[in-house]
């Protein structure tokens, strides 16, 4: 009898603890949303202003039927920065910060969360996940941010294959879509993005975490040097845009429908169009050469500043 007494006495003392503790963890977990929104943030920032030139001249390809070579990509370089100005390179990257700030912060602050999540669900608490839910965590974050600031990505699209006297700023771009197209034209090529934003951005985390995972049980070094993330990075960003290519460019094509000339179709039919007036390789392939290029860069300076933005953060919390 004294036994169940005792029982029971610390039975409900555990209850109580587990009652009162959740403030202290929810603190924690509040900080590390945060530390994951702004680490997203740098780094989404640093990586596509340093391969923003390579960017808009791959979306100047995507959208028009001008046949891709390297050769014709350095020629559009030069001759805009000619005719137009070193900084002209840039163009666009204003609306590309205003989209890639909150869209990186969000994708990565939402992958730690999925992959805690998924973690818990599938008892690895702590612990590297197994391939498919770590593939499953990549893709339902890089879902999720996309779904929040696909309108950004359309403005940003806008301003990269139109002249300045066209759109002078972002909210231009928004007053004049709203006006001569209607709202609904913001989510125009929506479809295409989530299709490949589910490859790209589950094959890139997965490829990531997956060499640091391996890195982990064969080096028996607990962290990577940040030259290391930076390959590995740059490895993941091949894989996750070489398999997504094609409806990147599907989805440029529809973005773009209003400036460029092209009919306002479906993926089909502007999937469609591409490979009969350009070819299957030619067409839906157009510039990959180039996002090999920035590509690798780009996720692999992602990655690495989220990653050590993150060490830095928690040492400074604690």
């Amino acid at each position: 009898m004294g036994n169940g007494v005792k029982e029971g006495a610390v039975r409900l003392q555990e209850d109580a603890e587990a009652i009162l503790s959740p403030p202290v963890s929810s603190k924690s977990d509040h900080r590390q949303v945060l530390s994951s929104l702004l680490s997203g943030a740098l780094a989404g920032a640093l990586a596509k202003t340093a391969v923003a030139p390579l960017d808009r001249t791959k979306i100047i390809f995507q959208v028009s039927s001008k046949r891709f070579s390297a050769k014709e990509a350095l020629r559009l370089l030069y001759f805009t920065y000619l005719h137009e100005g070193f900084l002209s390179l840039w163009r666009g990257n204003s609306a590309t910060m205003v989209r890639v700030v909150p869209y990186a912060a969000i994708q990565f602050s939402a992958h730690e969360e999925y992959k805690r999540v998924l973690g818990c669900y599938y008892g690895f608490h702590g612990e590297a996940l197994p391939p498919w839910p770590r593939l499953l965590a990549g893709a339902l974050a890089g879902t999720t941010a996309a779904s929040i600031t696909y309108p950004l990505d359309l403005v940003r699209a806008r301003m990269a294959v139109t002249p300045k006297e066209m759109y002078s700023n972002i909210f231009q771009v928004f007053i004049r879509i709203s006006r001569e197209e209607g709202l609904k034209t913001l989510y125009h090529g929506f479809t295409p993005t989530v299709l490949g934003v589910i490859p790209y951005a589950g094959l890139s985390f997965f490829t990531y975490e997956t060499l640091k995972s391996l890195h982990r049980e064969y080096s028996g070094h607990r962290q990577p040097y940040p030259f290391e993330r930076m390959i590995f990075g740059a490895c993941a960003g091949i894989i996750g845009q070489s398999a997504s290519y094609p409806l990147d460019v599907v989805r440029r094509r529809m973005q773009t429908a209003g400036v460029t000339g092209h009919p306002r179709t479906s993926i089909a039919c502007t999937l469609g169009a591409i490979v009969r007036e350009e070819g299957l390789v030619r067409g839906l392939y157009k510039g990959l050469s180039m996002n090999w290029l920035k590509g690798p860069i780009a996720v692999g300076i992602s990655f690495t500043t989220f990653d050590l933005m993150q060490i830095l953060l928690r040492r400074l919390q604690s």
